[in-house]
């Protein structure tokens, strides 16, 4: 049943010139309330790369009824509604329910990325973190080496490096090499 999977929000807010630090203003006033709402499991910001003024917000929520609650809240709408002024095209939301989305394209008429290069971003993001964090834990935590429990702590901390830290970070520095053909 697909309300009883995890939902994204995709957020697209193209800015108009000079609005950047108003937006990041207006982000530092959503998050905070966004994240208050029931079901909300964390929120990433796709800074737009140089010279462009595109900005992707990713929130995520347990369940799709948890994600409408949040989108059609008065409070949304009202916080929306401040940085109109700002956008040039308007508030651009898309609902995913599969985890891949890294590789999106910004707008339809964008291609995905080849595949290959989806596999080698991937892997320079799980490559290190799947060695470095497995020898971090181990030397703090000496006491738990072999055990499911530190397994389930290295899982977690890779998982997390990779969603909340490498993958914005790697697709936005890699982002002209994924979209050349």
């Amino acid at each position: 049943m697909a309300q009883n999977k995890h939902v994204t929000l995709v957020i697209t807010h193209t800015l108009l010139p000079e609005q950047a630090q108003r937006y990041e203003q207006w982000l530092g006033k959503i998050m905070p309330v966004a994240a208050e709402f029931p079901g909300h499991l964390g929120a990433n910001v796709i800074r737009p790369v140089d010279g462009d003024n595109l900005w992707n917000i990713i929130i995520r929520f347990d369940t799709l009824e948890h994600l409408y609650n949040w989108t059609q809240s008065d409070t949304r709408r009202g916080l929306v509604e401040e940085i109109a002024p700002m956008l040039a095209e308007g508030d651009k939301t898309e609902i995913r329910t599969e985890a891949a989305f890294w590789f999106t394209p910004p707008a339809p008429h964008v291609r995905q990325p080849r595949r290959w290069k989806q596999f080698l971003i991937t892997l320079l993001v799980i490559f290190p973190s799947t060695n470095l964090v497995p020898w971090l834990t181990g030397i703090v935590l000496p006491a738990l080496k072999g055990s499911l429990l530190l397994h389930l702590i290295n899982d977690a901390c890779v998982v997390a490096l990779v969603v909340w830290f490498w993958m914005p970070i790697v697709t936005r520095l890699f982002a002209g090499w994924l979209k050349k053909i």
